[in-house]
């Protein structure tokens, strides 16, 4: 992937978490970023994901959660007092049980320029569901047959899965459900059948067997999947050692399927980098780099709600009226706190 070059359009974020407001009253949004993207019409799409948890008094945690009330998931917040200890600040552990320490929801953002844009005040989703119930993270969005099919990860006390949702303008949306069990995230649809069968990348997440990898499904449907194959998984590189996982929607070039992926270093640190996939058979993998495309590197891409991030899920050709038309503009997130933009550009 040497022909491959990943740059910054600017050095400052072009959203942030300041740029959104909270949904709920008496709440603050802790985080804004990892956005997916499209293109509808004559507007850039992007599916921000924001991160809220309620104003807490000091020596207090606030703690939202989905819980059902009567049979109907409801909103609840939690309190507790706030360990003395030095503790995560997105993952707790409080009276013996696991809790994140703000809720996610999808937050609509449009554009014309693909740099300036604005922002729903309200969420476009929120958890609604018990395999929700922590809330839903890290979209991905695929054009395919006419639809826009946005995957993303539910999370609740049983760990993370895969959701799945349908629209076809941004304002109404069919929710599939679950099209994954936990555990497993990072899912990205192929945009065409390939061989007559729906495809996605997704990543099952291992313990004590087991390494960091991205696999291959195949569907009839794109509800069920099944013949699950491994792709590839963490080189051993310092750079993507922890983690490894797919960005957006594969893109079909001359040379086959570019995938987008990040990995994760010995010290936590997110990079992002290229695979090619054969374009008839997408379970061979013809390359992949073997350094990094992008690093944290910029202030706000090291700072933040957590730091040592770039992250992409949404990736977009660029406008026309852009100095390279011929490149891909990837939006990505920055430390858990903003979204910055970048130029993917084949020499």
């Amino acid at each position: 992937m040497k022909n491959y070059s990943l740059r910054r359009l600017s050095d400052q974020p072009i959203l942030q978490t300041s740029d959104v407001k909270p949904s709920i009253e008496g709440f603050s949004v802790l985080g804004a970023f990892n956005p997916a993207a499209c293109r509808v019409g004559d507007e850039i799409i992007l599916l921000l994901r924001v991160a809220e948890a309620p104003i807490s008094e000091k020596g207090w945690l606030s703690i939202p959660i989905i819980e059902e009330t009567d049979g109907i998931p409801q909103l609840v917040v939690k309190t507790f007092r706030e360990p003395t200890d030095d503790y995560d600040p997105r993952v707790i552990t409080l009276d013996g049980k696991v809790y994140l320490s703000s809720i996610s929801h999808l937050r609509l953002a449009r554009s014309r320029d693909g740099i300036h844009f604005e922002i729903d005040e309200k969420p476009f989703m929120f958890p609604t569901r018990m395999d929700e119930s922590f809330g839903i993270e890290d979209a991905r969005i695929t054009f395919l047959e006419g639809k826009y099919w946005i995957t993303y990860t539910s999370v609740s006390e049983h760990g993370p899965g895969v959701g799945l949702a349908v629209t076809t303008d941004f304002q109404t949306i069919d929710r599939v459900g679950m099209i994954l069990a936990p555990p497993n995230k990072d899912v990205a649809l192929f945009p065409d059948r390939i061989n007559d069968k729906y495809m996605l990348l997704h990543r099952p997440m291992v313990s004590e067997i087991g390494k960091p990898s991205i696999w291959l499904a195949e569907s009839v449907d794109g509800i069920h999947w099944g013949n699950h194959q491994f792709l590839f998984g963490a080189s051993g590189a310092d750079w993507e050692f922890q983690k490894i996982g797919a960005g957006p929607e594969p893109i079909l070039t001359d040379d086959g399927w570019l995938v987008l992926y990040h990995g994760t270093s010995r010290n936590t640190e997110y990079s992002l980098a290229l695979a090619l996939l054969d374009r008839d058979n997408p379970a061979r993998v013809i390359d992949r780099s073997t350094t990094p495309l992008l690093t944290p590197e910029l202030p706000w891409e090291r700072k933040g709600f957590f730091p040592n991030v770039v992250f992409s899920n949404g990736w977009v050709q660029a406008p026309a009226n852009s100095k390279r038309s011929d490149a891909i503009w990837v939006y990505y997130g920055a430390a858990d706190s903003g979204v910055g933009l970048a130029e993917l550009i084949q020499e």
